[in-house]
C-alpha cells in the first residue's frame, strides 16, 4: 500500500484522454494505481501510461471499486450519467464534460485563480471549465485580483480541435482539397471544391472564419458564448458580472486564441498589468510588438501556460486593458486543468491509504 490515492481516467481513449496520459506521466507522480476506463468497445485495449502499458477496461459500476478520484474525459451525456454513479461508489469526480458546471451544488475550479472552491463538493462532483473559458481565465484572474473587473468584452479564434477528431479530420480533409489551388478568390469557390460535408461545422473551415460555435441558444446567442459568460461570473465569484461573447472558429488544429476587453473598477496602467502578467502561474508574458514578438497558435501549441500579448490600455477608457490571449485547448484548456484539479483533490490524501473511514 503506497499511500497514494487510486486514480480512474475515463475516456482514456479519446482525443483528451490520450493528452491526460500524456500528462499523467509528465508531472510529479502523486498517485497509485491508475485506471483507464473507456467504453466497452475500447476494454482490453494497451496505453501506455507512467511508462508502463495499461490495459482499458469497460465503463461499469464495478470499475470504480476503490477508487478515490475518478477523471472524466467523456460526452456530456455520459457524464451525467456515470459521474454520480462513481460518486457514488467513493470517488471524488472531477469532470470535463459540460454536465456539471453551472450546478450549484459542484464547484467549478481553475487551481490558478480559485483552488479554494475544490473543497465544498457536496455531490461529489468538482467540475471543469469549457476549454475557450479556460484559454483566458488564468490571465484574466490575476488581473482581477489586483484590479477588480467589472466588464468583458471577448472574441475567441477557435481551433478545430475544439469540436474533436471530426473537426480535425474536417479541415484535414479540406485542406487536401485545396491546396495547390487558386481557390479564395471568387464568390463560393471554397463552398463548391468542399461540398455538403463540412462536418461539425456550418461552413467550410477552410481558407475561412466561420462566426459560430456550439448550438442555438435564445436571441441568437450560442451554447458556447453563454458557457464563456456563464462560467467566468461562476470562477471569478462575479454573479452580475457583465459579458459579451462571439466565438469564431478558425482554420488552425489546436489552440485557441482571444481578445479581451477587460474593464476595471478603476484606472490601470499597462506597467502595472504587464507586471501581474509577468508573475502569475501559468501565464507567460510575450509581448514586444516591435519585434514581432506576441502569441501565436502556431508556437502555443504543445504547451501548457496561458501567453499573453498585445497588452494595451484602451485608447478611449483608462479603465480597460486590450489583451491577445493563447491557450492549447487540449492542454490547459481541457486535460491540464483537469489533472490539476485532481492535484488539488489528492493533496487532501496526502497521508492516507483510503478516502473511506
Amino acid at each position: 500500500m503506497t499511500g497514494k490515492p487510486t486514480l480512474a481516467v475515463v475516456g482514456a481513449t479519446g482525443a483528451v484522454g490520450a493528452v491526460m496520459l500524456q500528462i499523467l506521466s509528465q508531472r510529479a507522480d502523486v498517485w497509485g494505481e491508475i485506471r483507464l476506463i473507456a467504453s466497452r468497445r475500447s476494454a482490453g485495449r494497451k496505453l501506455a501510461v507512467r511508462g508502463e502499458e495499461v490495459e482499458v477496461v469497460a465503463l461499469t459500476e464495478d470499475a470504480f471499486d476503490g477508487v478515490d478520484i475518478a477523471m472524466f474525459d467523456v460526452p456530456d451525456e455520459v457524464s451525467a450519467e456515470w459521474a454520480p454513479i462513481a460518486a457514488a461508489r467513493g470517488a471524488v469526480v472531477v469532470d470535463n464534460s459540460g454536465a456539471f458546471r453551472m450546478d450549484p451544488d459542484v464547484p467549478l475550479v481553475v487551481p490558478e485563480v480559485n483552488p479554494h472552491a475544490v473543497r465544498s463538493r457536496p455531490r461529489g462532483i468538482v467540475a471543469n471549465p469549457n476549454c475557450t473559458t479556460l484559454s483566458m481565465i488564468v490571465a484574466l484572474g490575476a488581473l482581477h485580483a489586483e484590479f477588480g473587473l467589472r466588464e468583458l468584452v471577448v472574441s475567441s479564434y477557435q481551433a478545430v480541435s475544439g469540436a474533436g477528431r471530426a473537426g480535425v479530420e474536417t479541415l484535414r480533409a479540406q485542406l487536401s482539397l485545396v491546396a495547390g489551388t487558386e481557390l479564395g478568390t471568387k464568390p463560393g469557390d471554397v463552398r463548391r471544391a468542399v461540398g455538403d460535408d463540412t462536418g461539425p461545422f456550418p461552413e467550410p473551415v477552410v481558407l475561412n472564419v466561420v462566426p459560430w460555435a456550439g448550438s442555438l441558444r435564445e436571441d441568437g446567442w450560442s451554447s458556447e458564448e453563454m458557457k464563456v459568460r456563464d462560467e467566468s461570473r461562476k470562477i471569478l465569484g462575479l454573479p452580475k458580472l457583465p459579458v459579451a461573447v462571439t466565438c469564431v472558429r478558425v482554420p488552425v488544429i489546436t489552440t485557441h486564441s482571444l481578445t479581451v476587453h477587460a474593464r476595471f473598477q478603476g484606472e490601470v496602467t499597462v506597467d502595472g498589468a504587464r507586471e501581474i502578467l509577468a508573475t502569475a502561474p501559468g501565464v507567460v508574458l510575450c509581448d514586444d510588438p516591435a519585434a514581432g514578438e506576441f502569441p501565436t497558435p502556431a508556437d502555443v501549441v504543445g504547451t501548457d501556460p496561458t501567453w499573453v500579448g498585445r497588452v494595451r490600455r484602451a485608447l478611449d477608457d483608462p479603465t480597460a486593458l486590450e489583451l491577445f490571449v493563447c491557450g492549447d485547448n487540449l492542454r490547459k484548456g481541457a486535460a491540464l486543468n483537469t489533472a490539476q484539479i485532481a492535484e488539488l483533490v489528492a493533496a487532501e490524501f496526502r497521508g492516507e491509504v483510503s478516502t473511506r473511514g
